[in-house]
C-alpha cells in the first residue's frame, strides 16, 4: 500500500492565524491567573476535534458581541464579522482579537468601498456560510447572493429590474472557498442576461491550489481519503472534486471514521485535507495506516521510515536566521503567504521586499511561485513564521562585497548623502563610506561634495567588516586604474612617426603639453611652427584640438615628444611649387637691420628687402620707411635654394611718379600741420594775455561797501 498526501492539505493561513491567536490568549490567561473569559465568535473552525479541545482549555463560543463582558477577550475567527459587530463593541471594554483572514478583510474593504460609491453588490457563494454573511454585513446586508448559475436564473427579476445594478453597475465578489468553475458558470449566466458586472475574483489562491492538488492526486490513485469537518464547506468541495476523478472516496473527520480493513485492498491511496483539518489528525491517519500496512502487508521498513521522516519534517520549524525555500500560496498588497512545508506558513510583509518604483507585491509574486527568504521571527504575533527577502539579499550583498574586496574587482554604488569627511554610498541594500580623498583622482573641496550626491559610479572595496556592517569604498582607485590602463594602451599601440589627435592642456615658456589619449606629450616651442615664436600662445589656445606627430618616446621616463610643424611640409622643400622670380607677394616685416628689412612670406620663409630696394628715393634710415609688423607688397628678385635666401624689392612694386606724388602730398600735409600748430600757439598766447589783463583790472578796481 502506498499513501500519497496531496500538496496544500491541512490548515490554511487564515485558520492557522486564528488558532495561534486562541493559543496565545489561553497561554496569557493561564500565566496571569486572571478570571476573564476568552470567547470565539462562533466556532473558530469547522472541526469538532479542534473546537472541543479549545473548550476543554477554557475557550467559550459566543453567539454575538453581547455575550462578552468588560475585560473579556473576544476572538474573531478567520471568516470575519459584519461591520455592525465592530460598531457594537465601541466603548464596551471588551478586548477584541481580530483573526479575520487578511484576504477576507480585503473583500470587506472592497465591498464597503463599492457600496459607498453607490454600486449594487453581488456575492457568489453560499448565503449560509459565515464568511458570506460577514461580507454582506459590510454593505448593510444589501447584497444579492447567488451560489450557482441556477440561482442567477431564479433571481433573474431582481438582477434585471431598474432598481438593481443598472444605475451604478454591479460589483461582484466571491466566497474565498468556492470553485473557479462555479464563478465562471455564474458569470456566463449573468452575461446571458446582458449583465456584465465589475468582477473582483476573490477566490483564495490557497483554496484553488488545494482543489487542483486534490483533483490531480485523485486522478492517479485507487482510492481517496478526504479529511475534515463535516460542516466545512471547503472540505465538502474537496470530496466533490475527488469524486469526479476517483471511483472510491472516503470522507472522515479523524482516524476513527476510516474503515482501515477495507482500505487494505487498495494499492495507492491519496489523502487530501480541508483548510480546518489539524496537522496532527493528518499525521495520525498516515501513521496508523502506514503501521497497519507494515504489519499486514509487504510494506518494507524503509518505506515506513520514509513516511515517518516526512511527518517529522512537517513538524519541525525553522530557526531565526535560517534561509528557507517555499511556494507562494497567496499574495496581497501587504504580504505574501508562503508554504514552507512545515506546520506553519511563512509571512513575507511588503516592507521586507525590495520593489522597483511603482511595483506592487502582486506584480512581483504570484501563487505557485518558488521563493527563498530568511527567517526573522518564528511564532510571530499571528502564529506564523516571519520572513524577509531584504535580509536574505543583504547577506548575499555582503558576500558580493567581500568577494569584490578579495578579488579586487569593482562594484557599482550610488552616492546617497554627505557626511563628515566623505559620503555614504549604497551597493544594493548595503551602505558604505567613501572618504573625501577617495571620491576622485583630483582634489575635492568639502563645499563641492554635493556635486557627487545622486551619482552612480564604480568603486573598489578597500576595507570591509561584515560583522560590524562596515565597508569603505574608493572611486579614486578605479579612476587611477582606468588611467593606468589607458596609459598602457597608448604605450602599446603608438610608435615614433605616428600622427595622432591631441588636445592642448597647458602652456609653459618652452612649449605646450598635449593630451594624446590619456598621456600628456610635450610639444616644444621649436616644434610648433616652421617660423620663430616667442611663446606657444601666439598660435595655440587651451582646449585646441590639433594633429601632432610623435617624434620620440621614452617609456622608462614616461616622456613623449611631439611635433606640430611636421604635419605640414618644410617651406623650403616646396618653395618652387609656390613661388617664382618676378612674382609679387605680400609679407610682414619681422626684422629691421641697418642694411635692410626681413619680410616673412609664411612661417619659416623670410626674404630680405635691401635698403636700396625699399624706395626709389635715397633712404638713409630704413626705420623711417618701415615698421615691425607692417604688411608690405614685394617682388621676388631672386631665390637661392642652396643658401636658402630670397631677395625681395618693395620699390619694384611702386610707380616712381606715384611715389613722388605721395612724397609731395606728405610734404604739403606736414607744412599744413606746422602752420596749424603755429596758429594754435598764437591763439593760446593771445588768450593768456587777455586773462592777465583781466586779473590786473580786477585788482585795481575801487572797493565799495
Amino acid at each position: 500500500m502506498e499513501i500519497i498526501r496531496a500538496e496544500h492539505s491541512g490548515f490554511c493561513f487564515g485558520v492557522k492565524r486564528a488558532i495561534a491567536a486562541a493559543e496565545q490568549e489561553i497561554t496569557k490567561r493561564a500565566a496571569c491567573g486572571s478570571t476573564y473569559a476568552v470567547y470565539t465568535v462562533g466556532p473558530l473552525i469547522h472541526n469538532d476535534f479542534v473546537t472541543g479541545d479549545l473548550a476543554k482549555r477554557g475557550v467559550k463560543i459566543a453567539q454575538g458581541s453581547s455575550d462578552a463582558r468588560e475585560g473579556d477577550v473576544l476572538i474573531v475567527r478567520s471568516h470575519g464579522e459584519p461591520k455592525r459587530f465592530y460598531d457594537s463593541l465601541a466603548g464596551s471594554g471588551v478586548v477584541l482579537t481580530d483573526a479575520t483572514c487578511p484576504f477576507v478583510s480585503r473583500i470587506h474593504e472592497l465591498v464597503h468601498q463599492a457600496y459607498l460609491e453607490g454600486k449594487q453588490i453581488l456575492i457568489v457563494g453560499d448565503p449560509r456560510h459565515p464568511e458570506v454573511t460577514a461580507t454582506n454585513g459590510w454593505c448593510d446586508d444589501q447584497a444579492l447572493i447567488v451560489g450557482s448559475a441556477g440561482d442567477v436564473e431564479e433571481k433573474k427579476e431582481e438582477l434585471t429590474r431598474p432598481a438593481g445594478g443598472t444605475e451604478r453597475g454591479w460589483f461582484l465578489v466571491c466566497q474565498t472557498t468556492i470553485r473557479q468553475e462555479t464563478l465562471d458558470e455564474v458569470v456566463a449566466a449573468l452575461a446571458a442576461l446582458g449583465i456584465f458586472p465589475e468582477i473582483e475574483n476573490t477566490i483564495c489562491s490557497a483554496t484553488r491550489l488545494r482543489q487542483e492538488a486534490c483533483a490531480e492526486l485523485a486522478s492517479r490513485v485507487d482510492a481517496m481519503i478526504v479529511l475534515g469537518g463535516k460542516m466545512s464547506s471547503n472540505t465538502r468541495k474537496l470530496v466533490e472534486i475527488a469524486g469526479k476523478h476517483c471511483a472510491k472516496v472516503f470522507f472522515a473527520e479523524n482516524i476513527d471514521d476510516l474503515p482501515l480493513k477495507a482500505l487494505r485492498k487498495y494499492n495507492t491511496i491519496g489523502l487530501a485535507a480541508g483548510a480546518s483539518t489539524p496537522e496532527r489528525i493528518i499525521i495520525e491517519v498516515i501513521a496508523n495506516m502506514s503501521e497497519t500496512a507494515l504489519n499486514e502487508t509487504n510494506l518494507n521498513e524503509e518505506t515506513m521510515e520514509s513516511y515517518m521522516e516526512e511527518i517529522d519534517a512537517s513538524l519541525r520549524l525553522p530557526r531565526n536566521g535560517d534561509v528557507v525555500e517555499g511556494k507562494v500560496l497567496q499574495v496581497s498588497d501587504k504580504e505574501v503567504i508562503v508554504n514552507l512545508g512545515c506546520k506553519k506558513d511563512g509571512i513575507l510583509p511588503v516592507d521586507e521586499v525590495t520593489l522597483e518604483e511603482g511595483q506592487k507585491l502582486t506584480d512581483a509574486f504570484h501563487a505557485g511561485d518558488d521563493i527563498k527568504a530568511k527567517v526573522v521571527k518564528v511564532d510571530g504575533d499571528d502564529g506564523s513564521i516571519r520572513l524577509s527577502k531584504k535580509k536574505l539579499e543583504v547577506g548575499q550583498h555582503w558576500d558580493e562585497i567581500c568577494e569584490a574586496h578579495e578579488n579586487k574587482s569593482v562594484i557599482n554604488v550610488k552616492v546617497l548623502r554627505a557626511v563628515n569627511g566623505g559620503v555614504i554610498a549604497a551597493y544594493k541594500e548595503v551602505t558604505g563610506f567613501i572618504p573625501m580623498s577617495q571620491l576622485s583622482d583630483k582634489y575635492v573641496e568639502s563645499e563641492n561634495v554635493g556635486e557627487f550626491i545622486g551619482q552612480s559610479f564604480d568603486v573598489r572595496v578597500i576595507r570591509v567588516d561584515p560583522k560590524r556592517n562596515r565597508a569603505v569604498f574608493s572611486h579614486k582607485v578605479v579612476l587611477n586604474d582606468e588611467k593606468q590602463k589607458l596609459i598602457e594602451n597608448v604605450w602599446n599601440n603608438l610608435k615614433v612617426g605616428d600622427v595622432v589627435d591631441g588636445q592642448v592642456m597647458r602652456f609653459t615658456d618652452y612649449g605646450a603639453f598635449v593630451d594624446i589619449g590619456g598621456i600628456d606629450g610635450l610639444l616644444h616651442i621649436s616644434e610648433i611652427s616652421w617660423g620663430k615664436l616667442k611663446h606657444p600662445q601666439e598660435v595655440l589656445s587651451i582646449g585646441d584640438k590639433i594633429r601632432v606627430k610623435i617624434l620620440s618616446m621614452n617609456q622608462e621616463k614616461g616622456k613623449i615628444s611631439l611635433g606640430l610643424k611636421q604635419i605640414t611640409p618644410e617651406p623650403w622643400s616646396v618653395i618652387n611649387e609656390k613661388y617664382e622670380i618676378g612674382s609679387v607677394v605680400t609679407g610682414k616685416v619681422v626684422q629691421i637691420k641697418e642694411y635692410g628689412a626681413f619680410v616673412e612670406l609664411e612661417p619659416g620663409l623670410d626674404g630680405l628687402v635691401h635698403i636700396s630696394e625699399v624706395a626709389h628715393k635715397r633712404v638713409a634710415d630704413i626705420a623711417d620707411e618701415l615698421t615691425l609688423g607692417q604688411v608690405v607688397k614685394t617682388k621676388i628678385l631672386d631665390i637661392d635654394t642652396e643658401r636658402k635666401r630670397i631677395s625681395l624689392s618693395i620699390k619694384a612694386t611702386i610707380d616712381p611718379n606715384e611715389e613722388a606724388q605721395k612724397a609731395e602730398e606728405a610734404a604739403v600735409a606736414k607744412a599744413e600741420e606746422e602752420v596749424a600748430e603755429d596758429a594754435e600757439l598764437e591763439q593760446s598766447v593771445e588768450q593768456a594775455a587777455e586773462e592777465v589783463a583781466a586779473e590786473v583790472a580786477e585788482e585795481a578796481a575801487p572797493v565799495t561797501e
